[in-house]
């Protein structure tokens, strides 16, 4: 979103290609302010009759400013003959001739895929003659660390023919290479917040005010919510007054409040559930320290570089981290923070007894990742980053 924001306000002309709707029930304010849902082209047909997918498709077809031109049909035809292609990843052929009439009349000069996932599906429409664009690709973090272990093999024609692959972290950057992404394909491209929103306050603790601990993130495995939960339980079992607030929902909400609840600590820690972003920074706006204990799933999922730990430094909170995939690039141990190794109980609440005892080194802590996150992770910086790196490829 900050990408697609920030080029529209550069006056670049931005198409967004959706595969689907997706399910939440707001849209980013950006949404509104830059007109992002008229620029939004959806790929994917509803309706399933053989009437309405044939009437879906001539319409695609003949929406082509120059339909009637040998190459456009060169391409439909070659993309009917390989529509269950490697490239396709099962993208069904109406939402591919909808993606084509898109590129055929819109003639992008760039495509940036937003996650690794899409990228074969632009290579294939590359391949077919429906886009003569440079091709960039964005990696965030599951599109490295596990996707590729469920679909052996699925980037290699990609590191071959993209102009340029930007992992959010040198950890991801590290994977792609070990896949077989050349050294010179990579560039390194943080997920930028924008500093202008989350104003610095120096935190500090006030007489008999209770430290409060926050975690933002969804319910899922990677996020290490389970063993935060249980750092917090040895430190309420040394009588320290702190409160835990979790927001975020996901599959293992059930299982962390039956743990909240066996721990008996219920009185002390919050499952706030799913909050909108303004929410979300409200909550920070009040939290003394964000605790992010990311690790590795089962299935191999890692972060990339949590944008909750980003935010939280902007606002000038001392954060805690794990060493998990590009944490310590953002979290500089002892100096914007602590960082502690995955799964590890002990060295979590060592890390939350250290902080909570010791208010006096958050303005510091809170100072330095404030100057981190402006010089290495500002969204106008990146983004100026990010047009230059377009025109490098382009011309």
């Amino acid at each position: 979103m900050n990408q697609i924001a920030g080029m529209v306000e550069r006056g670049h002309k931005v198409i967004i290609m959706a595969m689907g709707s997706g399910h939440d029930a707001t849209l980013p304010e950006e949404f509104e302010r830059f007109g992002l849902l008229e620029k939004t082209v959806y790929t994917h047909c509803t309706g399933n009759s053989l009437t309405k997918r044939l009437s879906a498709a001539l319409t695609y077809i003949f929406s082509i400013d120059r339909w009637y031109y040998p190459s456009v049909w060169r391409t439909l035809l070659a993309m009917i003959r390989r529509r269950n292609g490697p490239g396709t990843l099962g993208w069904p052929l109406l939402s591919q001739l909808r993606a084509a009439a898109v590129l055929f009349n819109e003639r992008p000069e760039v495509i940036h895929c937003q996650f690794g996932t899409l990228g074969p599906i632009a290579l294939h429409l590359k391949r077919l003659g429906a886009t003569d664009a440079r091709l960039v690709v964005s990696f965030r973090g599951y599109d490295v660390t596990k996707y590729p272990k469920t679909h052996p093999g699925v980037y290699r024609d990609l590191f071959k023919h993209a102009d340029l692959c930007l992992p959010v972290s040198e950890a991801l950057g590290r994977c792609l290479e070990e896949m077989g992404c050349a050294r010179e394909k990579w560039l390194v491209h943080h997920s930028g917040i924008d500093c202008r929103k989350w104003k610095f306050s120096g935190r500090k603790l006030e007489r008999d005010e209770p430290v409060r601990v926050l975690t933002v993130g969804r319910l899922v495995e990677k996020k290490g919510v389970e063993y935060a939960i249980r750092a917090v339980a040895r430190l309420l079992e040394s009588d320290h007054d702190v409160r835990y607030t979790i927001v975020g929902d996901g599959p293992l909400r059930q299982s962390l409040e039956a743990l909240i609840t066996d721990l008996g600590i219920a009185h002390m820690v919050e499952l706030a559930g799913w909050k909108s972003h303004e929410e979300v920074l409200r909550l920070l706006q009040r939290a003394h320290i964000l605790l992010a204990p990311s690790v590795t799933a089962s299935t191999g999922d890692q972060e990339g570089i949590p944008n909750s730990l980003k935010e939280a430094m902007a606002l000038g909170l001392p954060v805690i981290g794990t060493t998990h995939g590009g944490i310590p690039e953002l979290v500089e141990d002892g100096v914007s923070g602590l960082l502690v190794p995955e799964r590890d109980v002990e060295s979590l609440a060592e890390a939350l007894e250290r902080l909570t005892s010791q208010p006096e080194l958050w303005p510091a802590m809170g100072r330095a990742g404030r100057k981190h996150v402006e010089a290495e992770f500002d969204r106008e910086v990146l983004n100026d980053l990010l047009v230059q790196m377009y025109r490098g490829i382009c011309y």
